[in-house]
C-alpha cells in the first residue's frame, strides 16, 4: 500500500518539479516496468510472449494514462482518494454483480461514500478540477478491473510481465505523440521519477499485489487500500507541501468511513 502510495506522489513530483509532460511519464512507467519484470522473468526462466492479456494491458495502459494526466492538476492526496474510491467501488460492485447482496449498514455506507465523493468534487474554492477529478475516477474503473482480472493469475510475475509488454506498444505510440512537446532536460529529470515509478512502485509491486489477490476475496482487497490515501495525503504534505484542507478532510473520513461499513459488513456474512 505504501507502494501504491508512492505512484501518486513520484507522479506529482515529476509534473510539479520537472518539465515532464503527463504523456512522457506514462510512457516511460509502463516502458520501464516492462524491461524489469521481462528481464526477472528471463532470469527465472519463463517466456512472457503468450501470457498476460490484451484485455488486462488496455485496462491498465488507461489506468496509467489518466492517472497521469489527472495528476496535472490533482494534489497527491485528493488523487489518491477519488483513485480508490473509484476502485473499491468498482470490486464491490463486481461483488454485488456476483450475487452478494447489500443490506441497511452496507446501504447506509454506500450513500456516506456517495455523499463524501460529492461533497469533495462539488463546485468551491477548495474544490479539484472537474476534469480531472473525472480522469482520476475513470482511472480507478480501470485499476479495479485490472485488480479483478488478475485474482486467478497462477504465476503473477509472468502474467504482470505479460500485461505490461501488451501495454508497451499504447506506451509507445503515446510517447511518439508527446514528441512535439517533450524535451531532452524534461525526460532526463522527470524521467528518473517515471523509471522509479515503472519498475519499483509499478512493475514488482505489481506483481506482489497479484501474488496477495489469489488469497483475497474482492471486498478483502478493497478493504487494505483504504489506507492508501491516508499514505499519499501524508507524503504530499511531506515531500510536496501540500496542504490538508477541511474539504478533504472531511470527503475522506466519509468516503473511507462510508466504504469501511460497506466492506465490513459483507465480511461479517
Amino acid at each position: 500500500m505504501f507502494a501504491f502510495a508512492g505512484n501518486s506522489i513520484l507522479c506529482r513530483l515529476a509534473l510539479k518539479e520537472t518539465a515532464i509532460d503527463a504523456g512522457t511519464f506514462t510512457a516511460i512507467r509502463i516502458l520501464s516496468g516492462a524491461l524489469v519484470l521481462w528481464l526477472i522473468s528471463q532470469w527465472r526462466g519463463r517466456k512472457v510472449r503468450s501470457a498476460g492479456s490484451w484485455r488486462s494491458a488496455v485496462a491498465l495502459f488507461i489506468y496509467a494514462t489518466a492517472f497521469s494526466f489527472a495528476y496535472v492538476e490533482l494534489t497527491a492526496g485528493t488523487g489518491a482518494l477519488l483513485l480508490f474510491g473509484a476502485v473499491q467501488a468498482t470490486m464491490i460492485g463486481y461483488g454485488l454483480w456476483k450475487g452478494e447482496r447489500l443490506s441497511k449498514r452496507q446501504i447506509c455506507g454506500f450513500i456516506l461514500a456517495f455523499g463524501g465523493l460529492v461533497g469533495l468534487v462539488l463546485p468551491g474554492v477548495s474544490a479539484p478540477p472537474i476534469l480531472s477529478s473525472s480522469l482520476m475516477l475513470g482511472s480507478g474503473v480501470a485499476w479495479g478491473i485490472y485488480s479483478l482480472r488478475g485474482r486467478g493469475a497462477s504465476d503473477p510475475i509472468r502474467v504482470t510481465a505479460g500485461n505490461f509488454l501488451h501495454a508497451a506498444p499504447f506506451a509507445v505510440a503515446l510517447g511518439i505523440a508527446m514528441v512535439p512537446s517533450a524535451s531532452l532536460a524534461a525526460i532526463a529529470t522527470g524521467g528518473l521519477w517515471a523509471i522509479a515509478s515503472g519498475t519499483l512502485a509499478s512493475g514488482v509491486v505489481y506483481t506482489l499485489w497479484y501474488i496477495a489477490l489469489k488469497n483475497l476475496k474482492a471486498t478483502s482487497a478493497a478493504t487494505v487500500q483504504l489506507s492508501v490515501p491516508v499514505i499519499a495525503a501524508i507524503g504530499g504534505i511531506i515531500f510536496l507541501g501540500e496542504d490538508l484542507t477541511v474539504r478533504l478532510f472531511i470527503a475522506s473520513f466519509a468516503i473511507l468511513g462510508g466504504i469501511a461499513l460497506a466492506i465490513r459488513e459483507a465480511r461479517t456474512k
